[in-house]
């Protein structure tokens, strides 16, 4: 499950912030100068329509950054009149020049004939639309159904595939000599040279996929991909997914006019899931040779990885119950397989990226939790732990979206003995890049501004692409050197317009939950805060796992609603309960088995210090949230009634069985084996206890948190003799409900519905 902030979405940190009346007086000076300042300058004031509309307030990051091979180049879209440049930057000076004109890249690099509709699981990716060969000299653009080859030296195209709509995940064998492809639920691949395109495997079908992921694989456990070529670039890795044991799940479009229907392969908890096996494969096809992964076919196999010999491959195969992580090496002739090492929990296991073998082949990188914090260790080949090198109460985060010198979730330099990982190790708000030493395990900080960074490591290590945001600065993107210091700006994306609405700052301070232990959280006061006066107050939650809401990172549009909801009187307030990601999985597992119970436990610590304010109004709080925030906002007023005044719930799971297996398993168990959590869990059960003027919200076409969440809560309200004060329903549209049209109605609408009822 993802919410609909990005999961990526945050905002700045202080130190802890004391309550006592030192720190409300520095909320009290500010005010009436400000008042007046705003009254002169007559700065504009926000709207629905212009947070959701083009340009941006945001602005815009650099779209198709990509690193050549060897490090020394990065290339990016830039804008030129209609359509976009492709610029090259030399990472050593910073300079760039034009690799390939908008003119050119329009004829190779045509608009698709479908539109992607609003899905998540395997269309929440964007996909890239070009990558770079093995050697650097050519450059593959994909778009339109085609794969075009661009040398970059003479300017000449070759066109490798054309007219194949159902396309997908192209790339380069390690030696260039090939370009493979999914099309028709099967690997294809086409020799770069003569033109010449075959099918790998045979036998694909929707039933049964042949290196093309499915759709609860990408959407819970962060696998992008189903096939890998071996170092030598004589094989390939597949995993294949027999989904015929998954009920086809139809989601009927609501805005056609015959009914047209979406099916997808959807496991719901308790039900069976695709069956999986890893396969190896000429890349000339012929037979594949299946990899001994065990006789339980009722088990995940969420990552494989080529070690550099070409020989063998490194499976982790994880229970169903998700609380048993194997390692295994398997022989890629023969399958023969043996297990390397073993991780288990008593709660759940976390995946992640963290796996990286040396190029000599005899040790290897592992990330793990089993201190209840993620750290680094270090393996011999045997599966022999070396030694611990990172440890205490910080995690390294499996989040951190590195580039392409760090597709692992690391970068490592073998050469200097360096590991670089992304943490919030220094503040729990923020997010900075950390070189590792491997000789005396010392850690050195290397990006220093207080804020969230996101790294595009180099292949050599030797550079990176900083994406920098804080609470209040749009992110912007620089090029640094691997010691931080910076090479040159790319985009220092200004949004001009953005000083004109004098937007309230965040505030970062920490609550106590009920044990004391102290949750993070944020507020925005509103524009003219006035102490002497009672405010209302709308909490915006998430509250889920593997998702972090304080952070001190740019927030996007919602954010900018929630200033333009500051500006008109509310104050706005958001703690991380436990459960949320961020502290390590001791701070995650207290959800175990029952979702809703803590969650909602720290929330109500969060309103006990709203109404132990002065400036608070106590009988106007207002909640709101999307996704699991829209679960939490129901389970919250149908728990403590009498705590909330209005709520909007936006796309709410409502009842655990209705969604995925691999989330909700995870956390919960099975419907069979956990029953009363399950009740206890929904707000289903708690239907007649809805006093709060509510607004529901959901897609029809909602692929990932499916229309009946909401039809059985509604059918339970009935039942009660109740009914939300207000249901908002958007034909056709996914998860996101992300078309312009569509969010400016949903968020005027939010807008109003919180105007009258708070």
């Amino acid at each position: 499950m993802h919410s609909s902030r990005n999961r990526h979405a945050a905002k700045i940190s202080y130190a802890v912030w004391l309550l006592c009346a030192t720190v409300c007086a520095t909320w009290i000076a500010i005010p009436a100068a400000r008042a007046q300042s705003a009254a002169q300058s007559g700065e504009r004031n926000l709207t629905v329509e212009r947070i959701y509309s083009a340009p941006s307030l945001s602005g815009e990051t650099l779209r198709g950054v990509a690193w050549t091979p060897d490090g020394k180049h990065l290339s990016y879209f830039r804008p030129a009149g209609k359509g976009m440049d492709l610029v090259v930057v030399d990472a050593a000076t910073g300079q760039s020049r034009v690799l390939v004109s908008a003119e050119k890249l329009t004829s190779l690099m045509p608009p698709p004939k479908k539109q992607v509709a609003q899905r998540t699981g395997f269309g929440r990716a964007t996909a890239a639309r070009y990558l770079w060969s093995p050697d650097g000299k050519s450059l593959l653009f994909i778009g339109g159904g085609n794969l075009v080859l661009f040398n970059t030296e003479s300017g000449s195209a070759k066109n490798l595939v054309a007219g194949s709509e159902d396309l997908g995940d192209p790339k380069f064998s390690p030696d260039g000599q090939w370009v493979s492809y999914i099309r028709d639920y099967n690997i294809w691949a086409v020799n770069v040279t003569t033109g010449e395109s075959h099918a790998v495997t045979t036998g694909g079908k929707e039933s049964l996929r042949k290196g093309q992921v499915d759709w609860v694989y990408p959407e819970e456990l962060d696998l992008g991909t189903a096939y890998w070529w071996s170092p030598d670039s004589k094989r390939i890795a597949y995993l294949q997914f027999d989904e015929s044991p998954v009920t086809p799940y139809p989601i009927i479009d609501m805005a056609s006019m015959t009914g047209e229907t979406l099916t997808t392969r959807y496991p719901q908890a308790g039900s069976p899931n695709p069956i999986l096996r890893v396969g190896v494969i000429s890349v000339n096809g012929g037979e594949t040779t299946w990899m001994d992964t065990g006789s339980d076919t009722n088990i995940y196999l969420p990552r494989v990885k080529w070690l550099p010999n070409s020989q063998q491959l490194a499976i982790q195969r994880l229970n169903r119950t998700q609380n048993r992580l194997d390692l295994m090496f398997a022989d890629a002739s023969s399958g023969a397989s043996k297990i390397i090492l073993t991780e288990t929990d008593k709660y759940w296991i976390n995946l992640s990226e963290d796996l990286y073998f040396f190029s000599d082949g005899s040790k290897f990188l592992w990330s793990s939790e089993r201190t209840g914090y993620r750290h680094l260790y270090l393996y011999n080949i045997e599966g022999k732990q070396l030694e611990q090198l990172t440890s205490g109460d910080w995690q390294i985060s499996d989040i951190s979206g590195f580039g392409p010198g760090g597709e692992n979730g690391l970068a490592v330099d073998e050469r200097r003995g360096y590991v670089y990982f992304v943490s919030n190790k220094d503040n729990i708000t923020e997010s900075q890049l950390y070189r590792l030493s491997l000789a005396d395990k010392s850690l050195t900080r290397i990006t220093r501004d207080a804020g969230t960074n996101s790294v595009e490591m180099s292949p050599n290590t030797q550079y990176f692409v900083d994406t920098f945001s804080t609470s209040m600065t749009p992110p912007r993107q620089d090029l640094d050197r691997i010691d931080g210091t910076r090479v040159a700006v790319l985009d220092g994306n200004r949004v001009a317009e953005l000083a004109g609405y004098d937007l309230s700052p965040v505030k970062f301070f920490t609550v106590n939950a009920d044990d004391g232990t102290p949750l993070h959280a944020m507020m925005i006061l509103p524009r003219n805060f006035d102490p002497s006066r009672k405010y209302p107050v709308l909490i915006s939650v998430y509250g889920g796992p593997h998702a972090q809401e304080v952070r001190n990172a740019w927030g996007g549009m919602n954010f900018l609603w929630h200033e333009l909801m500051a500006e008109k009187g509310y104050i706005i307030f958001t703690v991380d309960n436990r459960g949320s990601y961020g502290r390590g999985h001791v701070f995650e597992t207290p959800v175990y088995h029952h979702f809703g119970k803590i969650e909602l436990q720290d929330q109500l610590a969060g309103v006990r210090w709203l109404k132990s304010q002065s400036f608070v109004d106590p009988s106007r709080i207002g909640i709101w949230g999307w996704s699991y925030g829209g679960y939490m906002t129901l389970y919250s007023i149908l728990n403590a009634p009498d705590i909330f005044k209005a709520a909007v719930s936006v796309a709410p799971v409502t009842d655990w069985k209705l969604y995925d297996t691999i989330y909700t398993e995870r956390y919960m168990g099975t419907p069979q084996e956990n029953l009363e959590g399950y009740k206890d869990s929904s707000p289903v059960t708690y239907a007649s206890h809805l006093q709060t003027q509510l607004m529901e919200v959901h897609g029809t076409g909602d692929d990932n948190v499916h229309f009946a969440n909401t039809s059985e809560m509604l059918n339970g309200f009935i039942a009660a003799g109740k009914y939300p004060a207000a249901l908002m329903i958007f034909p056709g549209r996914g998860h996101p409900i992300s078309d312009r049209p569509a969010r400016i109605q949903l968020f005027e609408r939010i807008t109003e519905f919180f105007l009258k009822n708070l």
